[in-house]
């Protein structure tokens, strides 16, 4: 598995692929590379339910165990802003995921239930409105930084407008931030493909 750290890396995959694996082997590189590097980790889930609190409060612990030096800021919503306030040259920034940030920008945690409204009928509306400060502040960082995100959109295409507005827009996120980072790297079965490397 190629480690090398680049300036900014995409890593997508699907559910359980190796993705957030890869992101910490990325982190625990660059914090033993020099004793002046650190880390932050920007998580964007949202414990919507028992389970997600669950799973939250897991990948926490697991986190802790494995990579101690790996800071976590929690930042459902305003990721533009949390890499621009926390990217610096001596620090990497693992954004984990980009699929849950855009759920959370598209299906608000407090919308009402069943509410068609909620997510908009365009997503090319919704990359206008939410991905291009998002992609600035890629293009801006001036530390390293390494971005989690799901490819869902390989399989039957899904039922109901709503879904497939979601699928669409994510597939749209991801080739926005493919197009400003340096790395894509593509996860399956916990072993990367390289899409795109300019490092």
């Amino acid at each position: 598995m190629l480690l090398n750290v680049a300036r900014s890396e995409l890593i997508l995959g699907g559910q359980k692929s190796g993705k957030s694996r890869r992101a910490e082997a990325l982190a625990q590189r660059w914090l033993a590379q020099s004793g002046a590097h650190q880390a932050v980790l920007i998580a964007t889930a949202q414990a919507w339910d028992d389970e997600m609190r669950a799973r939250i409060a897991r990948h926490q612990a697991d986190r802790a165990e494995r990579l101690p030096g790996l800071r976590t800021v929690e930042e459902p919503l305003q990721l533009a802003r949390a890499i621009q306030t926390h990217s610096r040259p001596d620090t990497l920034i693992v954004v984990d995921c980009l699929t849950l940030w855009l759920t959370n920008q598209l299906m608000p945690i407090d919308a009402p239930q069943g509410d068609a409204s909620v997510l908009p009928d365009e997503p090319d509306l919704i990359n206008k409105m939410h991905v291009a400060k998002l992609l600035d502040a890629i293009g801006q960082a001036c530390g390293p930084l390494v971005l989690v995100g799901n490819e869902i959109g390989l399989g039957v295409i899904p039922l109901g407008a709503q879904v497939r507005a979601f699928v669409d827009a994510l597939g749209l996120l991801n080739q926005g931030v493919a197009q400003v980072c340096q790395r894509v790297t593509l996860m399956a079965a916990g072993l990367p493909l390289s899409l795109k490397d300019k490092s």
